[in-house]
């Protein structure tokens, strides 16, 4: 039996849809609140008046060249 590094790329694309007064500011609040943890949700520390998103369930999957060791 052997054993093989496999790569694999896991993303989700989705969109943030934020009450900001411009473009920047909801950039700004986006990379300070909003985030995914593996294992658990897609999550902001802004009030729920401030923020949805909509994500799929399922990320897209990309695996990569195999090594043997």
């Amino acid at each position: 039996m052997k054993t093989y590094s496999v790569p694999v790329t896991f993303s989700f694309s989705g969109v943030f849809l934020i009450r900001a007064s411009s473009l920047t500011e909801a950039k700004e609040l986006i990379d300070l609140h909003c985030g995914l943890v593996l294992g658990g949700d897609i999550h902001s520390t802004l009030d729920d008046e401030s923020v949805e998103w909509d994500f799929p369930r399922h990320p897209n999957k990309k695996i990569g060249h195999r090594s043997v060791s």
